[in-house]
Parts: C-alpha cells; sequence; structure tokens
C-alpha cells in the first residue's frame, strides 16, 4: 500500500468474531461503547446486523508483516441506504438512471445508529495515518466492484483528514446538551431565561405527578423481564413510525451480558407495571441517548424519560454531553442545542462524483446556516436576562 504504508495487508471479515476482542478494542478504544466489539458482536449474533437487514458486514482491518492489527474500520456492504441517517438516495436515484447501479455499496458506520463516534480505529502509537486508511477502503470498494464508500458519523478530524485526499466531506446536525459543570438539574435550570425554566419545571412537574415509579437501571439490575418490557416499547415506537424493527429480541439481552455495565435504561411503571423505557449507553465523556418506548398516555413524559433524567444523569456521574439522537428541533427548549456531524464519501463514478460534490457545497452552507438559526432559539440567559 502506498502513503508509507507498504508494510500493511487489508483483510475484509463477514464476521467481527474473527477478529480477537481485544485486538479490535485496542483500535477502538474506551470512549464510545458504539464501536466496541461487544457491541458490534451484539449485533450480529442477535441476526440485527446481517443479509435479512441489508447490513451484510465487511469489517476491515489493517496488519503489519507480523500480523499485528494496527487498525480496523466497522463495514458492511449495503443493498440499501435504511438504518444510516445519512440519507443519499438522490445520489442511487441519479446513478440508476444513469444506468449504472449505486448498491451494494460500503458502509463504514454503526448499524442503526446516528451517534457520532470514530470510524477508523487506530491502535495508539502505531502512527497508521488516515491517508493509509482512505487508501485501504478505496481499494476494497474497487476490488469488490461496487459504487462508493461512505463513513458516517465520523469524528471531525477523521473528516478533515479524509477531505485532505479527496473524499467528500459532508455535514449533518443534531441537538446535544452540554454541561457546564451544573452541580444538579437546578443548576443547569438556573442558566436558562425565566420564561424557559418555568416551562421546563412546570413539564418535570407533570410528568412526576402521574404517580409513576422511575428507574436508572444498569448492569445485573436489568432483568429478563425488563429487556421484554422494553422490547414491547421499542416495537410500539417502530410501528407508530411506520417503519421497520431492525433490532431483534435477542439483540437486547446480548447487550445487557456483553455490555450492561454501559447500559443505562431509563425505566418507567405505573403500579409495578412497566410503561416506558428509554436506552442510553454511557461513553468515558457522554451519555448517547437510542431507542425509547411507551405504553400509555402520561404528559410529558418523554421529556422526561428521554432528556430531563438523562441530564440528571449525566450530571450525577460527570460526563460533558448527553447526545440524544437523530432529529428533533423539540430539543432547543429543552437545553439540546445543535451540533454539526460529519461524513465523507468516495464514488468511484466521476460524473456522479463531480455532481455530489456540487450538492455538497450547497447543503454544507445550507447546515451551517439552519444550525446559526437555530442556535438563536437558545433557552440560555442571555446577557442581562433573568
Amino acid at each position: 500500500m502506498p502513503d508509507g504504508s507498504a508494510t500493511l495487508t487489508l483483510t475484509l471479515h463477514p464476521a467481527i468474531e474473527e477478529i480477537p476482542e481485544a485486538d479490535w478494542d485496542a483500535c477502538a478504544g474506551e470512549g464510545n461503547p458504539f464501536v466496541c466489539h461487544a457491541f458490534l458482536s451484539a449485533m450480529e449474533d442477535s441476526g440485527s446486523a446481517n443479509s435479512r437487514t441489508g447490513w451484510m458486514p465487511q469489517h476491515a482491518v489493517l496488519r503489519t508483516a507480523d500480523g499485528t492489527i494496527v487498525a480496523a474500520m466497522p463495514m458492511y456492504a449495503k443493498t440499501h441506504s435504511y438504518g444510516e441517517y445519512v440519507f443519499d438516495h438522490g445520489w442511487a436515484q441519479a446513478m440508476e438512471r444513469a444506468g449504472n447501479a449505486y448498491y451494494p455499496k460500503l458502509q463504514v458506520a454503526v448499524p442503526f445508529s446516528p451517534v457520532p463516534g470514530p470510524r477508523l480505529l487506530r491502535r495508539p502509537g502505531t502512527g497508521v495515518p488516515v491517508a493509509a486508511l482512505a487508501n485501504a477502503l478505496e481499494q476494497a470498494c474497487q476490488s469488490l466492484d461496487l459504487s462508493s464508500v461512505h463513513v458516517t458519523f465520523c469524528q471531525e478530524d477523521e473528516w478533515g483528514a479524509l477531505g485532505e485526499v479527496g473524499w467528500l466531506q459532508r455535514l449533518g446536525m443534531q441537538f446535544h446538551w452540554e454541561n457546564h459543570g451544573y452541580a444538579d438539574f437546578e443548576g443547569f435550570l438556573g442558566a436558562l431565561s425565566s420564561r424557559k425554566r418555568k416551562v421546563l419545571r412546570r413539564e418535570r412537574r407533570d410528568a412526576n405527578a402521574c404517580g409513576l415509579t422511575f428507574h436508572a437501571l444498569s448492569g445485573s439490575d436489568i432483568t429478563e423481564a425488563h429487556w421484554d418490557a422494553f422490547y414491547r416499547f421499542y416495537q410500539s415506537t417502530v410501528d407508530r413510525k411506520w417503519g421497520s424493527a431492525y433490532l431483534t429480541r435477542r439483540f437486547f439481552s446480548l447487550l445487557g451480558e456483553r455490555l450492561g455495565h454501559r447500559v443505562v435504561l431509563m425505566y418507567a411503571e405505573n403500579a409495578g407495571v412497566p410503561v416506558a423505557g428509554a436506552l442510553n449507553l454511557a461513553g468515558s465523556e457522554a451519555l448517547y441517548g437510542r431507542n425509547w418506548g411507551c405504553r400509555g398516555d402520561f404528559p410529558f413524559l418523554h421529556f422526561e424519560l428521554c432528556y430531563y433524567r438523562a441530564i440528571d444523569w449525566a450530571i450525577e456521574h460527570g460526563l460533558q454531553r448527553v447526545e440524544a439522537g437523530a432529529q428533533g428541533r423539540h430539543k432547543i427548549q429543552r437545553g439540546y442545542l445543535p451540533k454539526p456531524t460529519y461524513s465523507a464519501h468516495w464514488i468511484a463514478h466521476a460524473g456522479l462524483r463531480r455532481a455530489v460534490a456540487h450538492f455538497l457545497v450547497e447543503e454544507r452552507a445550507g447546515i451551517i446556516g439552519d444550525m446559526a438559526a437555530l442556535a438563536e432559539e437558545s433557552p440560555f440567559r442571555k446577557d442581562g436576562e433573568g
């Protein structure tokens, strides 16, 4: 391989179990649970990420001449663009109108998880340049005769480095809460304008006046009965949104077994009967909100379980952020402000690559403008406000 990495060898693996967990996690680090071996293996072993759902593992690994794994990338061959949260359906349609196949493509991502984090996983101290990983991904795409490679929800430094070697750069937007050293939830409320404080206090008061019992469960405190209930909540949310239940029931059991110490399950009961749940995973700096569901009609329960109790937990455990997933302009008024997300794309077809590059210039400008406009809706006090 070029770029000073001639001694590195690329291999692709149709199952993460082919890659030793210790080697994978040495590259992934401990900061983000979604890229660890335990999470990705739970996806595969549960039948959630496979040919049924159109996420066929092709994990990329780089080894030195002596066989040492120095880099890894969670990669999948995709036959569609669902479950990614970075939408390229228009690109696929343009390619197909020109008489070329867009699918299958390669996706460096975490299935069904719009969670920003590292995607080009490199073992510390080995000095593997991003250019070498980009070159390996391009080689893999060409050798498999696929249309493109997409690295989605990557870190900003990865995005920048991929842009430097000619990959197309895309911006997105999410809403994150940041901990500015608050002692407790009241400390956070004190940073808001008076009117917004009243709204949040009322929402919490009404949610907690429903007679529900709330729990924040982790590790061995989460039983199979909890997962049974949560899976029903998950299915009910999918049904309401006319989506597909990609995650199997077994995924949640395996998640609890393999990564239970990172799971934070916000759970609500009514007279001992489970009525709602919100699944979070804790990293070294952030609490990541993922799936939620509810059976019943309780005022502001979604805000209480998914946003406010996540803030409580993050403050108590000294985390810097709560990342509450994709979409949701309503999050702004609850202290979750717009933040950029990053993806990078390599497209083999020169004509489509040029067209997408022009589109992304305009889209990035639009995203930056939208973020600036949305930031004006911030609930935090401005100078001189009470």
